[in-house]
């Protein structure tokens, strides 16, 4: 099970700061979707300079074109990038494709999506390499959690692994580890926290326990 650190509402500067004093705890850095609104391919091309060791993903959220957003994402340096699961599917194709092409891996992104079990299905066949449970810090504000989508990701997908996001912090990780998932995203709960590497640390020797 890995750990992925989700860099959302944080500076640069701050975040190479922050992956500098938790990199021995997280498998992979997330530039996130406001990182990347702010900076573009900047952090994934410095996080993948300073921290070679480390893989990233570049949390693209890819709606449209998604062979040429892919491709600007993973040209930079990106291991992973994301498309939404509520897209069409010739732009999680060519998300797909883009990730083939230069040795990536497609994340879909599955917010927002209705009938988990018939898309879930349909990523598969479109070779998405994970799909992703998460819940928005919207919907999260309204008392959603992630946990029962993962419970019917769970038990429908076949081929592809699991992440999942959502408010997981080191209180609410062990009920996502029941259902086993291949990663756990944490970002508030690690930047947000009154000791960040204590924190990852923390939720780092409590997936190695498992």
């Amino acid at each position: 099970m890995k750990l992925q650190l989700a860099l959302d509402d944080i500076s640069l500067e701050n975040a190479v700061k922050l992956v500098e004093e938790v990199h021995d705890y997280i498998d992979i850095i997330e530039i996130g979707t406001p990182m990347i609104i702010e900076y573009g391919m900047t952090p994934v091309r410095t996080m993948k300079e300073k921290f070679p060791q480390k893989e990233v993903l570049a949390d693209l959220k890819i709606m449209d074109a998604g062979y040429y957003e892919a491709e600007e994402a993973l040209k930079a340096g990106a291991d992973y990038i994301t498309v939404l699961g509520v897209t069409d599917n010739l732009t999680v194709q060519g998300s797909v494709d883009a990730a083939r092409e230069y040795k990536g891996k497609a994340v879909v992104d599955m917010i927002c999506v209705s009938d988990l079990e018939s898309r879930i299905k349909k990523m598969e066949e479109l070779g998405a390499d994970f799909v992703s449970v998460h819940i928005g810090v919207d919907q999260q504000a309204a008392g959603r959690t992630p946990l029962d989508d993962l419970k019917i990701m769970k038990n429908t997908v076949r081929k592809a692994k699991i992440s999942v996001a959502g408010g997981i912090s080191v209180k609410t990780l062990p009920a996502y580890q029941e259902y086993g998932p291949d990663v756990i995203i944490v970002g508030s709960g690690i930047t947000h926290a009154s000791d960040p590497k204590a924190a990852a640390e923390e939720i780092h020797k409590a997936l190695m326990r498992r």
